[in-house]
């Protein structure tokens, strides 16, 4: 994953767009966060509306050039929309084909027989650990987002105790067990041991996901008690359907894209040759796009022609599954343009120079440093790649142990409090039907917990390992 690695930190080295020092840097990061979140809550501007002034904002404030900033943002949005945007409209396409055909109805009423209430958020965080395991988090939540909303639906359950744990589970895998790319690229900087890294994390993932997951929803679900949004929730199946397909092969149909990105992961692990032919066809194979894609296409007739629809009405559905997304989309891309204005501007850069004459620990510095950039950034990757790099020489002196720790707290930094310059916290807003409070009270708070139970039982693990 060598390769990996590089290009993420090509994407991001690009030359500041602006030469502002450290404390107007700072002041322009509170400004442009500031504004977003008054024009959303005060003056009830449209998020994507408010994203924009307040990327604006923070060029203006940091003594960028209007062109570069507006530039920023352009690259930022474009990037993340032809990222990020795409997979989700693959996932609505797939999510709206798994509802009509009755495919999420066979899914949500064999959870809802099977687990009893009182297991109901174990059972989220399980099934999204698993499905998280090798995919990128945006893929696992446009995934599961069908089944969460019906669940909690059809069970009665309060949005959040069924929506947080399978976030929990989502988040867990991506912040802190390889083969996601975070952890990879962070395992190659420091030189660890991947298997040893592993084993760790899941030791230290275990117990964040059971801490934000289930146990906090009970918290969530007091503070922000809300019904699945009518918009979101897919329709129940039609009765006039031949028949429904069966759960065996609707579940085959919603983890195909699961296996073909696992299968890459793996090899990519056990191969990790850039030139190998193999690991070239699977690098194609097991992408996000065509992994999410193909699965689209085979749930055409596992899902469509197994319940008797003809071509017509299987390009009805695919048709109907865009528009209620367009709106997601353009929220998510301006969150992923005011994270690149942010930075261009050398926000990251300047956290990096900053946290150099922090004099903590190795653990708790790696920890600190990825928690700076999360919060500046918004950017998990990000933050990921910029503090394995600034601690990678402090690895050199570590055990095999030790330095499997470092890549898990700086994981456990990197997911540290998203808000508003993180696209992932407009996913979750925009499909939970959530304000921007109550976005901060359930996901925010959720993922602070993962970060803080993270760096707490890796911290623990340094003692006796």
């Amino acid at each position: 994953m060598t390769h990996l690695s590089v290009e993420m930190l090509a994407a991001d080295a690009t030359a500041p767009i602006t030469t502002a020092g450290h404390a107007q840097l700072g002041i322009a990061v509170l400004a442009g966060i500031a504004v977003i979140v008054l024009l959303i809550t005060k003056f009830k501007l449209h998020a994507f509306l408010s994203l924009i002034v307040g990327s604006l904002v923070l060029g203006a404030v940091a003594g960028a050039p209007l062109d570069k900033a507006i530039a920023s943002f352009s690259t930022g949005l474009g990037t993340t929309v032809a990222g990020t945007g795409v997979l989700i409209a693959l996932g609505a396409v797939l999510g709206k084909l798994l509802a009509d055909s009755g495919g999420a109805d066979q899914i949500v009423d064999t959870i809802l027989a099977r687990a009893g209430r009182r297991a109901m958020p174990w059972a989220m965080v399980l099934i999204a650990g698993i499905v998280g395991l090798p995919i990128f988090f945006e893929v696992g939540i446009v995934l599961l987002i069908p089944v969460v909303l019906l669940v909690a639906k059809r069970g009665n359950f309060s949005l959040m105790r069924i929506g947080i744990p399978a976030l929990a589970g989502l988040s867990v895998m991506h912040g802190l067990i390889p083969p996601h790319p975070g952890p990879l690229a962070a395992i190659d900087a420091v030189k660890a041991n991947l298997g040893v890294t592993l084993a760790l994390g899941v030791v230290v993932a275990i117990p964040a996901a059971i801490i934000a997951g289930p146990v906090f929803s009970r918290y969530a679900a007091r503070w922000v008690d809300i019904a699945p949004p009518e918009k979101m929730v897919p329709e129940r199946a039609s009765e006039e359907l031949a028949k429904r397909p069966g759960f065996g092969i609707t579940v085959a149909t919603v983890l195909l894209p699961v296996v073909m990105m696992l299968a890459k992961a793996l090899l990519d692990v056990v191969v990790d040759d850039p030139k190998d032919g193999l690991q070239r066809v699977f690098d194609v194979v097991g992408s996000p796009l065509i992994a999410l894609l193909t699965a689209v296409v085979v749930a055409m007739f596992t899902l469509g022609r197994s319940a008797g629809f003809t071509r017509g009405r299987i390009a009805s559905t695919v048709e109907k599954s865009l528009g209620p997304i367009a709106g997601v989309l353009l929220i998510v891309g301006a969150g992923g343009g005011f994270k690149q204005t942010l930075v261009d501007s050398g926000v990251g850069q300047m956290i990096l120079d900053i946290s150099r004459h922090w004099n903590v620990s190795a653990l708790l510095l790696a920890w600190l440093i990825a928690v700076a950039i999360r919060l500046a950034t918004g950017s998990a990757t990000v933050a990921t790649i910029s503090a394995a790099g600034l601690v990678a020489p402090l690895a050199a002196e570590m055990s095999t142990t030790h330095s499997a720790l470092l890549v898990l707290a700086i994981g456990a930094g990197s997911l540290f409090f998203s808000h508003v310059n993180d696209a992932g916290f407009w996913m979750v807003k925009e499909y939970f039907g959530m304000d921007v409070g109550q976005t901060l009270k359930t996901w925010s708070v959720m993922e602070t917990l993962i970060s803080v139970v993270g760096i707490a039982g890796v911290l623990l693990l340094s003692l006796v390992v």
